[in-house]
Formats: C-alpha cells, structure tokens, sequence
C-alpha cells in the first residue's frame, strides 16, 4: 500500500513537471523573448594566441614582464591587484634584487602611521607587500570614476569566461556604435559617459579605452609595443596573476594522465597471467 501511494505521487509529480515543461516551450515558441542589441551585437573574445592557452601551455616570461609593465604604466592608476605580492614576481624571472627594487619605485606606497605623530601616513613598499590599491577606500575609487568601481584585476582572467582571450579583445574592442545597431535598436544609443565596446557583456563600459596608441609603453627587450602587442601581453600577465601554478597543474595531469596508462597496462598484463590457465 505505502509503495503504491509512493509511485503514485512521484507520478503525479513528474505529471507536473512535464505540464510545466510543456508551457515553458510552448510559450518559447509561440511568443519568443524579443532581440535585444546585447544578443545580436555582442562579440565572443577572439584567440590572442597565448602560450598558456590549452592542455600543455606555459607561461612566456618575457611576455610576463611586458605585461607587468603595461600593467604599471597603464592600469595601475584604477586597478588594483591585491592578491599578488611583489616578491610572487619572482616567479615571471625577476631576481630578489630586482623585485625589491621594482617594489620600493613603484608609484603608489603603502598606508601606514608616523610613529612620531600617530598620523596617518605612508611608506615605500617592501618585497612581501600585496600591489597596493591606487584608491583609499571604495568610496574614493568610485568618486574618481564617475561612480563605477573598477575591479580588482588579480582573478580577473578567472572571473570572465575565457578570461584572457576576453581582456585582450575588450582592450582593443572600443568603437564606435555600428549604424545597423542605431537602426535596429535606437533606444540602445550608448549614455554619455560610456563607451561602446561589442566584447562588454552589455555593450557600453565605463572604462575609457586605456590603451589609446601604439607605442604608449616602452619594452626593454625590443619588442614593437603596438595597441594588440600591449593588449596581449597584459592579458597574458593577468592569466599568470590569476592562475600562478598553471604550469605545475599541467605538468602534474600529464603525470598523472602517464601514470593511469601505465597502470592499466600493468593491470591488464597481470589479469592475463593470472588468467592464461582457465579456459573460457
């Protein structure tokens, strides 16, 4: 008796949902959600091409410290990136010296307080130190920028679907509107004091476009510092900030991918050998 009450409400559950089901696709197909501008002009990121893309990729370290130095030069004065510390750069090729010396000139210092006055203050940043915030505090990031917050930057190439592919096209994604989009959609005209990039999930982004022009950072190893160059190298620089240890997950899925081939084969060759007296 309890078993036949039981399949009875589980079938008048599934009853409902296939009710339901049936609504929501009747309803899909006789009246569809309307276009919207977002739907039909928004681009999916295009392949920058990144070493540390795919199964086997690696970090390029020159391109690391290029990235790092649009990075400084280019994003630091909105962005911040507090989950990485300046020793971390270590990692990209930098020497114990060289990253102390990077952390003590880096523009922005750290809060501290005269230990004279008790007053707030500030001091140069040593190599254990997290990149500091170029804003006091939220309120203060927000009045600088018309009132949009601009994100932290350390997980960003995690944060967004095909996080690296998307921050180099958004870089070099800014224009101006299509004709066919103001034709089509003409309450989609982008507000005053945003810009229309076809790579932001809503097609207008507060950011000004901060990479203006080729040539607007200066590389040490000689490379061309045009607009895509810049666009993919901090982009690649944010990949590592977000993901430091890539290379060591890779290198350990193939072991362990290695070490699984090698134990079936193992375990395949001894069921054989316990097995090859029995007839089947």
């Amino acid at each position: 008796m309890v078993r036949t009450i039981a399949l009875l409400i589980g079938a008048g559950f599934v009853f409902v949902l296939g009710i339901a089901l049936f609504g929501t696709i009747s309803t899909a197909i006789t009246d569809p959600a309307p276009e919207t501008a977002e739907h039909e002009f928004h681009h999916h990121p295009k392949d920058a091409g990144l070493s540390s893309a795919g199964l086997f990729g690696t970090f390029d370290k020159q391109q690391l410290q290029r990235g790092l130095k649009v990075y400084q030069e280019v994003c630091a004065a909105c962005h911040s990136l507090k989950y990485v510390s300046f020793r971390d750069l270590e990692q990209i090729g930098y020497s114990e010296g060289q990253v102390k010396a990077l952390a003590q000139a880096w523009p922005i210092e750290q809060p501290s307080v005269n230990p004279d006055t008790g007053e707030a203050a500030t001091r140069k940043n040593i190599p254990s130190d997290r990149f500091p915030s170029p804003y006091a505090n939220e309120v203060a990031a927000r009045a600088a920028n018309n009132n949009a917050l601009p994100p932290d930057l350390s997980l960003m190439a995690k944060a967004r679907h095909d996080g690296a592919n998307y921050v180099a096209s958004l870089l070099t994604g800014y224009q101006n509107q299509p004709a066919e989009l103001l034709r089509k959609f003409p309450d989609a005209k982008t507000p005053q004091g945003l810009h229309y990039n076809p790579y932001f999930a809503n097609l207008n982004i507060a950011m000004p476009p901060p990479i203006t022009s080729d040539g607007q950072v200066t590389y040490e190893d000689g490379t061309q510092p045009t607009r895509d160059q810049m666009a993919k190298d901090v982009a690649a620089f944010l990949a590592w900030t977000a993901e430091p240890n890539l290379e060591r997950r890779h290198a350990a899925g193939f072991a362990t991918v290695i070490f699984l081939l090698i134990f079936v084969f193992l375990t395949w060759g001894a069921y054989k050998n316990v097995w090859r007296g029995v007839k089947h």
